[in-house]
């Protein structure tokens, strides 16, 4: 670890700390130093992790930031698991899950009641996300969330009570996304609801109906902050968050070492998955929380950066089909450098494919503001580049400048079949404008040239 990590670990540890000791002050707990430092380390430590891009110490505490001592306990534990991301569970985060989960066959699985050790706060945390013993755990349906809770109780026991910890499980279980209303049309806070007053009764919490009311309306407002990038005003500012989460279930893509199949394959599912999502799975709502206005403003901002996204993913699917389609030629598997150069600072000056693209006006005008909006996107840029990428898109500039967003769409219909292998490399490449391959193709060309008169010692100016 450099200095400069060492540095940035530590700031996080104290930060981490602090929060930790407020707030079980706050709520009256028991601040045991030696217990917090602890804590804090395996929470700091955790998230850290070398494939931690979004899901960081400055995601814990950003989404407790506003919040009261429940919520911001809650925060700091809330991704603590992330199996699909940091590929297992730490040893340090595994002692305090073994007693009550095994693995079989590559899954989680919760332990049979006899196997089960007599423990009040797994049982709390199990009654309060409605699972049972024996059942497998499934990494899309509150998995991490679950395990993350049970951390955060073993971790809290010896300072909150039992009372506490439920509030706080109760805002993790929140924090599981995407869920849509039951077969019965309940929303998952309504179901929350309805197990924490089971919990209650079983448990002998002694809340009210109106607490009862008053912590789900508390984990709705934590969920909600956890997802408020959905609904951040700048596009740019929505998609470089994205791109941050794209490296953490692909992690050729942190290493730099991704093949141009790999990258697709990436976008690929961001785009599906952006093309699934509908604003109303991403945002909750109980009661009065958040109130209509705030949540009529975070549902329209939320579809406005998901239209976005999804002609943004789409125009850069489109593009990275016509280089894996050309990669073809050369064979399988190709690096997406070997192609399109390595990425700035990161390889020969000047051989990038975008320095050998001509810079043309608009051929198709964009239809409206979106297009507009995405059109700036893909030349300007986001606001950050990442580690793995570039800003900009420069082939998918190119390409909607060349044929426009109505033809491009078209054309990536064709792509996805080509992705199946419904049609070949070299069939697709004949549906796509002659013109703008060829221009691609004598790009890629002198890519190679540059590079074989660097190899020969030559100094070759770029031109287009």
């Amino acid at each position: 670890m450099s200095s400069g990590q060492d540095q940035g670990f530590g700031q996080d540890y104290e930060r981490c700390f602090d929060e930790l000791n407020r707030s079980i002050r706050q709520l009256n707990g028991t601040a045991d130093p030696a217990q917090l430092s602890i804590t804090a380390e395996l929470i700091i430590q955790t998230m850290s992790g070398p494939w931690r891009y979004f899901h960081t110490p400055q995601h814990i505490f950003e989404v407790g930031e506003t919040g009261d001592a429940i919520e911001v306990l809650s925060a700091l534990f809330h991704d603590l698991v992330y199996v699909q991301v940091d590929q297992w569970v730490s040893f340090n985060v595994s002692r305090y899950i073994s007693p009550f989960v095994k693995e079989i066959g590559g899954q989680l699985v919760i332990l049979e009641r006899c196997q089960l050790p007599n423990d009040p706060l797994f049982e709390l945390v199990s009654q309060i996300f409605g699972f049972t013993p024996g059942q497998t755990l499934m990494p899309v349906a509150g998995q991490n969330e679950f395990l993350s809770a049970v951390v955060a109780a073993k971790c809290l026991e010896h300072a909150l009570p039992l009372d506490a910890i439920a509030k706080i499980s109760a805002c993790i279980e929140a924090t599981i996304p995407f869920r849509p209303k039951s077969d019965a049309g309940q929303s998952a806070a309504e179901l929350l609801f309805d197990r924490l007053v089971k919990t209650n009764q079983n448990i002998g919490l002694g809340w009210s109906e109106t607490e009862v009311h008053e912590v789900v309306e508390r984990a709705v407002r934590l969920a909600n902050r956890d997802v408020e990038n959905f609904a951040y005003e700048s596009s740019a500012e929505f998609l470089d968050n994205t791109w941050n989460l794209m490296p953490e279930t692909n992690h050729d893509l942190s290493a730099n070492l991704y093949t141009v199949s790999g990258f697709r394959t990436s976008l690929q599912k961001m785009e599906g998955f952006m093309n699934f999502l509908k604003p109303e799975l991403v945002f909750q709502r109980y009661r009065n929380e958040p109130d209509p206005g705030t949540y009529q403003r975070l549902i329209t901002q939320t579809q406005k950066n998901l239209e976005v996204a999804r002609l943004y993913l789409g125009s850069k699917l489109l593009s990275i089909a016509v280089i894996e389609a050309l990669s073809q030629r050369i064979g399988q598997d190709i690096p997406l450098a070997t192609i399109m150069g390595e990425l700035p600072g990161r390889g020969l000056p000047g051989a990038q494919l975008e320095n050998f693209l001509p810079r043309i006006p608009v051929t198709v005008l964009p239809a409206n503001d979106l297009e507009h909006e995405v059109l700036a996107l893909l030349e300007k840029g986001r606001s950050k580049s990442s580690s793995y990428d570039v800003r900009n898109s420069p082939v998918a500039t190119y390409i909607i400048k060349s044929i426009g967003f109505d033809e491009a769409k078209r054309l990536l219909v064709q792509a996805k079949e080509y992705f199946k292998k419904t049609i070949g490399p070299e069939e697709f490449l004949a549906l796509c404008d002659r013109s703008v391959v060829e221009t691609i193709i004598k790009g890629v060309v002198q890519v190679f040239e540059k590079r074989k008169a660097a190899m020969a010692g030559i100094n070759v100016p770029v031109t287009v």
